[in-house]
């Protein structure tokens, strides 16, 4: 069987899927670990435009092949999917690359820094009939999927208010890191904040009619980005979302989650300590590692599904409605208005 380049044959499962990862990063390893885990994949590759990264990427894979460009891995091991962990300006263009190469795609979030990229992508892979699925690895976790099980059952009745703040510290590894570009990043509401624009979205079922959001550099003055955002989205029906996302809380050690959920029929409440505990040292106060699911694994599985001829349990169509969240909020920030998703939406290519 010939994987890549077309040839995909949907039906079989008994061959494992060549995927390349690209880009190395930091959560590159993480998509790894899924990767070697799932058997209905292997990994074929490891993709970075820097050699030194690439070379070492590929010694912590045992061995596998690295490649400095994507075209050359692609046609080199005839890949039939792609993890990409790249800067996220670079998402759109990558996208599309793929797609026409005749593979799928888990793309890490956003699915592009504008809404024009984002529906070149959703293009591409429509026209190539592959998976395109946006990586929101949110929604794979123990507690996103307890509130959505819940909320599907109907046992909160019709939503009215939803509350999720997710707060921690600095992780990023200097003031040289991309994600700290807004040209780069998109902005924080891009970067990290469209996990929580997701999360409600999905959570809710409904449409998102606007975004209104305030920003603060809250490590310093000097940083391009917001690193923290309060994000306000209101929903046809009624139903409101107010989403809030550190990345300037202190102790940067201790990270803090809260979820609270009112409808017609009840309020659920799901604090981050029902999930894992405390320690308090020398070096301050952290949780202690929550004894949930791996939300990567999960996530890669569900990728391996689709790739196979199931369901993808996050579309490109999600990832482009979560773009144009992303920039309604950054584009509030700026205005000090709120902004229709719609207009945003509507904007051409």
């Amino acid at each position: 069987m010939t994987w890549g380049s077309g040839f995909l044959d949907m039906e079989s499962h008994s061959v494992p899927v060549p995927v390349l990862v690209v880009g190395t990063g930091f959560i590159a390893a993480q998509h790894a670990a899924a990767i070697h885990a799932e058997p209905r994949l292997e990994l074929a590759g490891v993709v970075d435009i820097d050699p030194g990264r690439a070379a070492a990427a590929s010694r912590a894979n045992g061995g596998v092949p690295a490649f400095t460009d994507l075209a050359e891995a692609l046609e080199g091991t005839g890949a039939g999917g792609c993890v990409v962990c790249t800067p996220n300006d670079t998402h759109a263009g990558i996208a599309v690359q793929v797609a026409e190469a005749g593979a799928h795609l888990l793309i890490e979030k956003p699915l592009a820094t504008e809404v024009a990229g984002a529906r070149r992508a959703v293009e591409a892979f429509a026209a190539a009939g592959r998976v395109l699925m946006p990586a929101h690895s949110h929604r794979y976790y123990d507690y996103a999927r307890t509130v959505q099980d819940v909320l599907r059952a109907g046992e909160l009745g019709t939503v009215d208010l939803v509350r999720l703040s997710i707060l921690g510290g600095w992780i990023w590894p200097d003031w040289r890191g991309w994600m700290l570009d807004p040209a780069r990043s998109g902005g924080h509401a891009l970067h990290n904040g469209v996990h929580l624009l997701d999360l409600v979205t999905w959570w809710t079922g409904g449409t998102p009619e606007t975004v209104y959001a305030r920003g603060r550099r809250q490590t310093a003055a000097e940083l391009g980005i917001y690193d923290y955002l309060e994000m306000t989205v209101g929903f046809a029906g009624g139903a409101t979302a107010v989403c809030e996302m550190s990345r300037g809380h202190r102790p940067a050690s201790f990270a803090r989650r809260d979820v609270m959920v009112a409808g017609t029929g009840g309020i659920l409440t799901l604090p981050w300590d029902a999930e894992s505990g405390t320690v308090t040292d020398d070096a301050g106060t952290a949780l202690l590692p929550p004894g949930g699911t791996d939300g990567f694994a999960l996530q890669i599985a569900a990728w391996a599904d689709a790739v196979t001829g199931g369901p993808a349990l996050v579309t490109g169509a999600d990832g482009l409605l979560a773009v144009a969240m992303g920039v309604a909020a950054e584009r509030s920030i700026a205005t000090g208005e709120p902004v229709r998703v719609a207009d945003v939406l509507k904007e051409a290519p």
